[in-house]
């Protein structure tokens, strides 16, 4: 019994803007039937000569009677099932993998083609050209330890131990301050001022003065620490003289302006005004006039100087004003004529007399009075 042929489900409604389709008419129902039955007419020639050909792969049933459609196991996809002619990149074999690597043919990008592949493992060291401690093992100025940095076998609990002892070694403070002898009374530093056994120990080192932290900050015009610029300029001391340790001690300090910068040079005030106004003015009314002597140098220096740029400046505004009047080509005469009345006046010049302020020489006319200065070359 032959099956019924399916029918086509009937058309979905139309929404109500689109126009409903036309029906077909019996003409193209017949036309559409017939090409429908010329290519399943060409479709079964095609499937028979590919039978006779034997490669046929439209009803021919896959490996493990697999048809088509359905999805093959892993087994079937095996390397072993795999075809000579196809290459496998995993493979590094180059006999079985057709005498090359496929990653062998890859080329890189032009950008990247300059470049030197150094190979590290054969490369030495060489510290940039200067001397290690393993280069010269016996130098003691490279096996010096560093006082700054913190050595490899201590703690940072233990640095920091070690920089407090340091700096209370150096201030002699603390468990580091000399001791007192009840029985050589007579070798115990006390205070000039004030005869206190609690001396500052640390300007007793540098300064050699004898003085407790009381009377430094009760006495400021006596204690009080001056910079090297100050000294300069306040008492006219020289570089060589504030240089000398001996001559006069100083207290280092860093800068602080810049900690990159020099250290800071602080002397004692009463030391410094024994120095200037004993050994080297004499007194204090000879410091005062060769610093009035010096501050009167500077002012005139500067005046004079004032003085030649206004001269100079002056020359170039005449010559200019000559030149320009020169080029204007007349109507008014020559300089110092008397245009008014239409007339030209001839200046009668009197003697020269030098000018107190300027020092250039200033001639006038008997008759009009003009002035007019007279440079001498």
């Amino acid at each position: 019994m032959a099956t019924p042929r399916p029918s086509t489900p009937p058309q979905a409604a139309a929404p109500p803007h689109v126009l409903p389709r036309t029906a077909l008419t019996p003409e193209q129902v017949k036309k559409i039937e017939i090409n429908r039955l010329k290519a399943k007419a060409l479709r079964d020639q095609r499937e028979a000569e590919d039978r006779k050909q034997g490669n046929s792969t439209v009803s021919k049933p896959l490996a493990n009677n697999l048809q088509a459609g359905q999805k093959r196991p892993h087994s079937v996809i095996l390397s072993a099932n795999v075809p000579a002619t196809s290459r496998n990149g995993r493979n590094t074999d180059p006999a079985t993998n057709g005498g090359f690597r496929p990653l062998d043919q890859i080329q890189p990008a032009r950008n990247f083609t300059k470049f030197v592949e150094y190979d590290f493992s054969k490369m030495t060291d060489t510290k940039g050209g200067f001397l290690t401690l393993e280069d010269d093992p016996h130098n003691k100025a490279l096996h010096a330890p560093n006082a700054d940095e913190k050595p490899a076998h201590m703690t940072l609990k233990e640095w920091e131990r070690h920089q407090l002892l340091r700096s209370l070694r150096e201030q002699k403070a603390g468990p580091f301050e000399p001791g007192l002898s009840v029985l050589k009374k007579e070798e115990n530093k006390v205070c000039q001022e004030c005869g206190s056994l609690e001396v500052d120990w640390k300007w007793l080192d540098i300064f050699g003065c004898a003085v407790c932290n009381a009377c430094k900050d009760k006495l400021p015009d006596k204690y009080s620490l001056l910079t090297k610029t100050e000294a300069k300029e306040d008492y006219m001391l020289t570089d060589p003289e504030l240089k000398d340790a001996e001559l006069l001690p100083h207290l280092e300090r860093p800068n602080p302006h810049k900690s990159t910068w020099n250290n800071m040079m602080l002397y004692l005030r009463y030391q410094v005004e024994e120095y200037a106004f004993s050994k080297k003015w004499g007194s204090a009314e000879a410091l005062d006039e060769a610093f009035e002597k010096r501050e009167t140098e500077k002012k005139k220096r500067k005046q004079d100087k004032f003085k030649s740029k206004l001269q100079e400046l002056k020359k170039k505004t005449r010559v200019e004003a000559y030149r320009r009047s020169r080029q204007a080509g007349g109507g008014g005469g020559e300089f110092g004529d008397d245009v008014s009345r239409g007339g030209k006046h001839t200046h009668v010049w009197g003697r020269t007399i030098e000018n107190e302020d300027t020092g250039i020489g200033v001639k006038a006319c008997v008759e009009c009075g003009m002035e007019v200065e007279e440079l001498e070359f």
